[in-house]
């Protein structure tokens, strides 16, 4: 799409100031040069305080439909409210003639995700979907171990994003019903097979398992996909909110060498307890001794391989290229046209768990 070619920065109405807004988007749009926070949409004056502590010059819409109506004021709205309200939210923000962001999931089918996408296309508007963790420490380390061959033909990827909640907390993510599109299957899920797909191509035929263990929790909470790639190589993904004992966060066999890296990207982390990307030189970097390691597989008995270095994490990087793809024409740093190939993907894989089958794409 054509840019805007100017200095003026894009002024952002960011929609929902829960978790997904306030730890996540806020901080990382004020970071990216080329946006302004102008707006934050929402009806809870407990979270306009906390808005207000941090970013003292922002202005309030009372919710969603006052954006729309002041929809000329802004030139981006960012959609993190609770995963139901994302697909009329982005259609309401499209035909107000906004650019658009959406947290994952961006709907609840492939379908959803085809037709915003069509309508995005027919207002020649912008729309992206907020992947954060495609700029996770690990992911980016593996994608260049890839890229230099060190590992060779891949054969299996591991991927785990486990937690250890034994106490649901409530709310619409451990919901039942399914118009809130809750479940570690969408939330997290969405995540692990994102990645998947970005590594290694379009899937053909998925197996899942996913159970509900935690008693007063109306979604899966402990999930399991198998996918075969295209291309031959096969990723096992686990979701869990019932871990005691975590798993590798990834581990990579290929023809010439392993890739196994425990322990999370500390991004988040550092987001919660109220660190902030802008003017941290270190910002995304862990200690060398959560580094991945690598091995040639020759010695398995002596250890665990080489330290292979992580690269810095850089979720500051998704708003730095939504700037440029709306200032310069730049690519869009995740399409709606992806979500719908992860979406594909979520939806065999409920399929393939409530029936006991192999689901082929």
């Amino acid at each position: 799409m054509t840019g805007t070619g100017t200095d003026t920065p894009l002024r952002v109405a960011l929609v929902g100031y829960g978790l997904a807004g306030s730890v996540f988007h806020a901080p990382l749009i004020t970071a990216a040069g080329g946006l302004a926070l102008d707006t934050i949409a929402t009806g809870s004056e407990e979270r306009r305080e906390q808005a207000r502590a941090e970013f003292p010059d922002v202005r309030f819409a009372a919710g969603a439909d006052d954006v729309w109506a002041r929809a000329g004021e802004f030139d981006v709205a960012v959609i993190a409210s609770p995963n139901r309200t994302h697909v009329p939210y982005a259609t309401a923000a499209l035909k107000a003639g906004l650019h658009v962001v959406v947290d994952k999931p961006l709907a609840a089918t492939a379908a959803e995700a085809r037709e915003l996408s069509t309508l995005a296309e027919r207002q020649g508007r912008l729309l992206s979907v907020f992947q954060n963790r495609r700029w996770d420490n690990d992911f980016l380390t593996l994608r260049r171990l890839l890229d230099e061959g060190t590992l060779g033909d891949v054969w299996r990827f591991e991927s785990r994003y486990e937690r250890w909640r034994p106490q649901p907390k409530g709310g619409w993510r451990e919901s039942g019903d399914p118009e809130e599109v809750g479940g570690l299957l969408y939330d997290l899920g969405s995540h692990v097979v994102d990645q998947a797909l970005v590594l290694f191509g379009p899937v053909v035929r998925v197996y899942a398992e996913s159970e509900t263990r935690r008693p007063g929790t109306g979604a899966d909470d402990d999930t399991f996909l198998a996918l075969t790639h295209a291309g031959g190589v096969r990723s096992h993904l686990h979701v869990s909110s019932t871990a005691a004992q975590l798993g590798p966060r990834f581990r990579v066999l290929g023809s010439r060498a392993g890739y196994v890296k425990y322990g999370l990207d500390p991004q988040e982390a550092d987001l919660r307890a109220g660190r902030r990307p802008a003017g941290e030189a270190d910002w995304g970097r862990e200690p060398e001794s959560e580094w991945g390691h690598v091995t040639t597989g020759q010695s398995p008995m002596t250890g665990h391989g080489d330290p292979y270095p992580s690269l810095p994490g850089d979720y500051p990087a998704y708003y730095t290229r939504l700037a440029a793809a709306l200032r310069t024409g730049g690519p869009n740093p995740v399409t709606a046209g992806e979500a719908a190939a992860t979406l594909e993907v979520l939806q065999a894989a409920r399929r393939s768990a409530e029936t006991g089958t192999t689901v082929t794409l």
